[in-house]
């Protein structure tokens, strides 16, 4: 008895002894391949480490060639279009500079006769006339408006007087030769070539003749006329004198009034709809007659590709007013339907 035990007790110690080694072989494939894992995911992270620095050391070395973000100044400077306002401003200089001297035809083109270049005048006045008004321009030639060495006299004072005319519809028609003919002999046109004459086209008349004239002179004040105006000139004459040496004066007889919607109504104006629901005008000067200085009227020179036409000259003039800070002078004086006796003007 005492010698067997000792014997099965030995024999079950060799069969636990040899499973041990079995049993721990699934360990060690697991533990390997988890020592393989490890190795793997530590080498990436220690690439990836690597490549970060390479990559930041790579940004520090170029970032002096780093190209810059642009900003709005730089997108401005690349398309050329930095200080353009100064450019155009500059470039409308040189280019009334080189119409002056003739290098250039001005795109307003003219006939000139009379003028007193170089010289400051007080005014330029421009009475508006059409083709079938010869007669009326020959009662303005006796009555109010000098003539002749007369006009050259009136000249020489700084005041330049012409009656405003464009082309025929139909160039170098017996219209266009009569007024050649007739300006031949009295020369007192100003003939606005660039210009159709036609009613509906009053409103681009006014925008051309302002134009023109501030082109061909210098003067302190721009007078639009109608050809029914019987004109006191000397009062006139005073009335800018009084006004000498003020700039942005827009002066005429002040009025608003309805603007008229129904189409063949006298004053119909097409684009009714733009002036409200009460359809009323702005504050302008009445057309028989109104004075601009010359800041305005080189302002409608300057602009006059993009300025609005209405249907009507005076209401056109109105609305390049109300953007600029013009002074407006009501003026009693220059309202042409007024019975006053101390008036310029008067129907004729």
């Amino acid at each position: 008895m005492d010698q067997t035990l000792p014997t099965t007790s030995s024999k079950s110690d060799r069969r636990s002894k040899s499973k041990t080694p079995q049993a721990s072989k699934p360990s060690l494939v697991m533990a390997f391949f988890s020592c393989l894992a490890w190795l793997y995911v530590a080498g990436r992270l220690w690439q990836d480490a690597e490549t970060r620095t390479l990559l930041a050391s790579l940004l520090k070395q170029n970032s002096a060639q780093r190209p810059k973000t642009l900003t709005v100044e730089d997108k401005l400077t690349v398309l050329g279009c930095k200080d353009l306002e100064r450019r155009i401003v500059e470039a409308e200089m040189e280019l009334t500079l080189a119409k002056s001297q003739g290098y250039l035809k001005s795109q307003f083109k003219f006939k000139q006769s009379g003028s007193a270049p170089g010289k400051k005048l007080l005014a330029v006045i421009g009475v508006y006339t059409s083709f079938g008004s010869r007669l009326r321009r020959n009662i303005f030639r006796v009555s109010w408006m000098p003539k002749g060495d007369a006009l050259s006299k009136l000249e020489e004072r700084g005041i330049i007087i012409r009656f405003v005319i464009g082309r025929s519809a139909n160039r170098g028609d017996s219209l266009d030769r009569n007024i050649d003919e007739e300006n031949r002999v009295t020369k007192d046109f100003l003939i606005l070539d660039g210009h159709e004459e036609a009613q509906e086209e009053l409103p681009k008349k006014a925008k051309i003749f302002f134009s023109t004239a501030v082109q061909m002179w210098d003067a302190e004040f721009y007078v639009k006329v109608d050809d029914n105006i019987d004109l006191d000139l000397e009062g006139l004459i005073e009335l800018l004198q009084s006004r000498r040496g003020q700039e942005s004066a827009y002066m005429g007889c002040m009025k608003s009034g309805e603007v008229v919607a129904e189409e063949g109504r006298p004053w119909y104006e097409p684009e009714w709809w733009k002036f409200g629901d009460q359809k009323s005008y702005f504050r302008h000067a009445a057309g028989s007659l109104f004075i601009l200085t010359k800041n305005l009227a080189k302002y409608i020179y300057i602009n006059s590709a993009s300025l609005k036409t209405y249907a009507h000259d005076d209401t056109s003039v109105g609305s390049w007013m109300m953007g600029l800070q013009a002074t407006y002078i009501d003026d009693s004086r220059l309202c042409c339907v007024n019975a006053r006796q101390d008036k310029v003007c008067s129907l004729a």
